[in-house]
């Protein structure tokens, strides 16, 4: 006969059936107090306060000079021959391309444009395991104890899962610093493009003026002719002369500084090209182009193209980021680890089983105390995110009063130019009446140099003001982003 066990003792059977409950019910426990760890987390990570977008400044409904405009939301930027077209000068555009392709400043913001692609990529790497591969061999021994070999080899692989967004907000940011540096190139090729155009127009205008100048000499020079005949015959005094020589000498003095101040601009424009100063010439360019209109109403859609404001909102956009970034700094890491490997005393018992080493598990890993380091680091990202907000709105109220100032410019030098035109019409009316008084002995030569002189100052000044139209045409393309025509 079976004895029976007491009362209160559980049978064999009914042990392990209260093991297999209680082991399940600790196992539920573990399951509720993970989920429970995480639940409180995810409720942290949700009360983190989430940067806010700075807003753009309010855009004017008109412009004092030119509009309606409306508010800016900034676009990708583009750059080209297209940029330029409105200027009708086929050599422009070409010396553009090369610009573009050998300019030295803009292969620096390309250069930025790769690091920060190649940042973004590293930024993004972080988001997936990494495995790790190591192999040793050592041999240990000391006092009487015999030499003894060791061989290790094995993978380890780790991965961190983004439960609280960090790495992948990390990674965003950089991606909008990638956007931003190719803004960053765009701004570069529009102002070394905008560079060269301004050089390369100031010598079409010098050209100009220098064509006027041989004219003039030219003209001085029958002059002297002439007073130095009558000067022969007792009609005029010597004085007239002096005056007639000293007038013709000045003008070749223009003539050549107008050398010297195109040497320089064809210098600038070889280092824009990526060329050493003396190996680039320009030779001597046809008339003055005449300057574009600029149609009224220009919409707001070219500023959204100008690559500045479109950098400063895509660096505002990487602060705001990189402030929930440090935000998140306060919670814990999750790490999924495994590794196995083999560890012998001889290479030929390497593979058998009993060589064979392996571990897996997860780890939790929080910083308790820090002295203040991620509130520091919180405080100095909320800060640089200010200064990102505050430098991209400063940005789009540069590029207002950039549009405003080339605008202003160009309707004030319209007006002055139709004015100078009728100044030079004037001038050369009386210049010419003059010459012929002079001819018939009816007045001295000292009018008739007063009257050239007035000329030539009026021709000189109409020029200048035609390039100082075209400096601020070039002015309003930059200004705009590249131009209005594929803005309309």
């Amino acid at each position: 006969m079976v004895a029976r066990p007491g009362p209160g003792v559980p049978l064999q059977g009914d042990v392990m059936t209260v093991r297999r409950d209680c082991g399940r019910a600790a196992r539920g426990c573990r399951r509720m107090r993970g989920l429970a760890v995480l639940a409180v987390s995810a409720a942290l990570a949700a009360c983190a306060i989430e940067p806010v977008t700075p807003a753009v400044p309010d855009m004017p409904e008109r412009f004092r000079h030119a509009g309606p405009w409306r508010e800016a939301a900034p676009a990708m930027p583009q750059t080209g021959g297209a940029t330029w077209a409105v200027l009708a000068d086929d050599e422009l555009l070409r010396s553009l391309t090369s610009v573009a392709a050998n300019n030295q400043d803009l292969a620096q913001a390309q250069a930025r444009h790769r690091q920060a692609v190649a940042a973004a990529n590293g930024a993004r790497a972080t988001l997936w395991p990494r495995v790790d591969a190591s192999a040793a061999a050592s041999r240990s021994g000391g006092g009487a104890e015999a030499a003894a070999r060791r061989y290790v080899a094995g993978l380890d692989l780790a991965w961190t899962p983004d439960v609280w967004g960090r790495a992948g907000a990390e990674a965003d940011a950089a991606q909008f610093d990638v956007r931003a540096q190719q803004a960053a190139v765009g701004g570069a090729r529009l102002l070394v493009e905008a560079e060269y155009a301004r050089q390369y127009l100031r010598i079409r205008v010098l050209d100009a003026q220098t064509r006027m100048l041989r004219a003039t000499e030219e003209a001085y020079a029958r002059s002297l002719a002439l007073t130095r005949n009558q000067y022969d015959v007792g009609l005029v005094a010597r004085s007239d002369v002096l005056l007639a020589e000293t007038q013709l000498a000045a003008v070749r003095v223009q003539l050549r500084e107008q050398e010297s101040a195109r040497a320089a601009l064809e210098h600038a424009l070889a280092v824009l090209l990526g060329l050493a100063p003396a190996d680039f010439r320009l030779a001597p360019v046809a008339d003055v182009p005449a300057p574009p209109s600029v149609p009224a109403g220009l919409p707001s859609a070219l500023l959204e193209r100008r690559p500045d404001v479109v950098q400063a909102a895509d660096d505002a956009h990487a602060a705001n980021l990189r402030v929930g970034v440090a935000q998140r700094a306060w919670f814990p890491d999750f790490t999924l680890q495994a590794s196995g490997g083999w560890q012998s005393a001889t290479l030929g018992q390497w593979l058998s089983a009993p060589a064979r080493v392996w571990s897996i598990g997860p780890a939790l890993a929080a910083t308790l105390f820090d002295g203040g380091a991620r509130a520091a680091g919180l405080e100095r990202a909320q800060a640089v995110a200010d200064e990102a907000a505050a430098r991209y709105r400063q940005r789009v109220l540069a590029a207002m009063q950039e549009v405003e100032d080339a605008l202003a410019a160009i309707v004030t030098l319209d007006d002055v130019i139709a004015r100078q035109e009728e100044v030079v019409a004037l001038a050369a009316e009386a210049e010419r009446l003059m010459r012929n008084q002079y001819a018939a002995g009816m007045v001295s030569f000292l009018d008739v140099a007063v009257a050239q002189n007035t000329t030539l100052a009026a021709r000189r000044d109409l020029l200048d003001r035609v390039g100082a139209r075209l400096d601020a045409t070039v002015a309003l393309i930059a200004a705009t982003g590249g131009g209005w025509e594929r803005g309309l």
